[in-house]
């Protein structure tokens, strides 16, 4: 009789999650402007019901030939991201953006911590030695998230219910797309065209604060080449 309790366990959750799986629904999203589709658009759906919490994640965003990869990061809020050192280079990573501020120290290979980033919002990404660097991390409090691909396409999946779809990227003017978008059990499609700005954004030129650091890690380092 044993058995045959523990495989009425089994089945009732097998069950469960079978319904589970079915109660996602996908969403397919393409995101485009006047000029085509767009690449590294952040998607998200905020439910009208918050989602509930999940444990701590991780992310990471290199740094390779003076670049940040990805250039556009997308996590969820509480998320650990790390920034490791792929050049042959030592950088500093920092941002002054309000839902997250922060400096690592210069470095190369590994950073020892993580930076936790538990507030939503865009936060831009620079080097204070390399002005040119740039990247975004856009911080979400939903875990139903994604990011455009070459074809302009992120693909999604969601529980049915009411939601806010908003997409963002880097060259868009003003805040970020937003529409209400209900989701039953078929498959969703939609397409997003965005007004956007004619080129990618240059980083903002560095300040007094930042122009300091610089001449101060060059000047300490005098077989490293000014950029």
């Amino acid at each position: 009789m044993r058995w045959i309790k523990w495989l009425g366990i089994v089945s009732v959750l097998a069950a469960c999650a079978a319904a589970g799986s079915v109660s996602a629904t996908a969403v397919n999203v393409t995101v485009a402007d006047a000029g085509g589709v767009l690449v590294d658009a952040v998607v998200s759906l905020e439910p009208a019901r918050p989602a509930p919490p999940t444990a701590t994640r991780t992310a990471e965003m290199d740094q390779v030939n003076s670049q940040f990869v990805p250039a556009v990061l997308a996590v969820r809020t509480g998320t650990l991201v790390r920034f490791p050192n792929n050049d042959q280079i030592r950088h500093q990573v920092y941002s002054f953006s309000p839902a997250k501020r922060f400096e690592l120290p210069l470095f190369q290979g590994t950073t020892a911590t993580p930076v936790r980033f538990d507030q939503a919002g865009v936060v831009t990404i620079g080097c204070n030695i390399h002005d040119w660097m740039l990247g975004y991390i856009v911080v979400l409090e939903t875990p139903y998230f994604g990011k455009t691909g070459s074809d302009g396409r992120a693909q999604l999946e969601a529980p049915a219910g009411s939601y806010t779809l908003r997409v963002w990227h880097p060259r868009i003017k003003g805040a970020a797309s937003s529409e209400p978008l209900v989701i039953a059990r078929e498959p969703v499609q939609r397409r997003v065209t965005l007004q956007t700005t004619g080129a990618e954004p240059a980083a903002a030129p560095p300040d007094a604060r930042v122009r300091a650091l610089q001449d101060k890690f060059r000047n300490a380092d005098p077989k490293k080449p000014r950029p």
